[in-house]
């Protein structure tokens, strides 16, 4: 059994295969396991460049989460975030929000610490039978944005295609700001309404608890896709999109940007939280659900309790 992708989707699926006995190999096409909830380090620290945050509702989801809590890997972050729109700045209540101080990939390395991961293995295909790579196999797991998973198809692989093809995805750049002192007004996270360059920043000195200043801005697709090709060339407009919405001096920054070509699913949720067809081909992500951690790490599951019983 094999399952395409290390993100949160694909190591929860194989902890669910490993958990029912079925022997599993996941494959990273990265050097690093943790798929969109990215963290990279600048000068030894962490900052998330992928998901801002998770929250759980789904009580197997808060048992997963209770158990990074205890191991010291999660924290409580903040129930309320800003909002800023044409009325000005608000509070903007809403669930609690959890962040962790080592950064979010830290929670999908604790989770693969159960299973076999090989890291820089660039799957090329996956055929009927099902094999990948021409090596035959008693099921195969995709875990990744659908656009991604079609590149692998076999195009006799009907159901699997159609169901991939479905998917809508938008992009978003992901940009590091890293100031030399804490100049902005107290804040957790703030949504940005109406903007036409960010959606979303985060004080991640805040969010990892270190009060380091730095920031973290998303931006909305639109601004996204005229960036896919050359994203760095967007840094300094996001700086001076973050610079004028805090009010912020002058001041020498240091600016990174990650491209997210698949951001965020944007179809309707659909009525199963995964994909498995007759092939043995199976599909997860948060593509099925919300755009959430916590829809992708329920889709994984789920994907992974559907093969093991079907393999039984």
């Amino acid at each position: 059994m094999v399952v395409v992708g290390a993100g949160i989707a694909g190591v929860a699926c194989a902890v669910e295969l490993t958990r029912a006995g079925v022997p599993v190999q996941v494959r990273e096409r990265g050097h690093v396991c943790g798929g969109r909830m990215a963290s990279k380090r600048f000068e030894g620290r962490p900052a998330d460049i992928g998901a801002a945050y998770f929250t759980a509702t789904d009580p197997d989801f808060v048992a997963v989460t209770e158990q990074w809590r205890a191991a010291g890997l999660v924290r409580e972050w903040t129930d309320t975030f800003q909002a800023y729109d044409e009325n000005g700045r608000h509070d903007a209540p809403g669930p609690m929000r959890f962040a962790a101080p080592r950064g979010l990939r830290s929670l999908v390395e604790h989770l693969a610490s159960e299973v076999p991961v090989t890291v820089d293995r660039l799957v090329l295909g996956v055929e009927p039978g099902p094999a990948v790579d021409g090596e035959p196999c008693a099921a195969v797991a995709l875990a990744m944005p659908g656009p991604q998973a079609a590149l692998l198809l076999d195009p006799a692989l009907t159901d699997a295609t159609r169901a991939v093809q479905a998917q809508r995805w938008s992009p978003s750049l992901a940009v590091v700001l890293r100031f030399p002192t804490r100049r902005w007004p107290d804040f957790r996270g703030a949504f940005v309404n109406g903007h036409p360059v960010v959606n979303l920043v985060c004080d991640d000195g805040d969010r990892r608890g270190d009060g380091a200043p730095v920031l973290v801005a998303h931006t909305v697709p639109e601004f996204a896709a005229g960036h896919l090709a050359q994203p760095t060339g967007a840094g300094p407009a996001v700086e001076q999109a973050v610079r004028d919405l805090f009010g912020l001096p002058e001041q020498a920054v240091d600016v990174r940007v990650h491209r997210w070509t698949y951001a965020k699913p944007t179809g309707d949720p659909t009525r199963h939280t995964h994909h498995l067809d007759a092939d043995g081909i199976g599909l997860a992500g948060d593509a099925f659900g919300k755009p959430r951690v916590q829809s992708a790490w329920r889709s994984g599951r789920d994907l992974g309790r559907a093969i093991a019983a079907r393999l039984a």
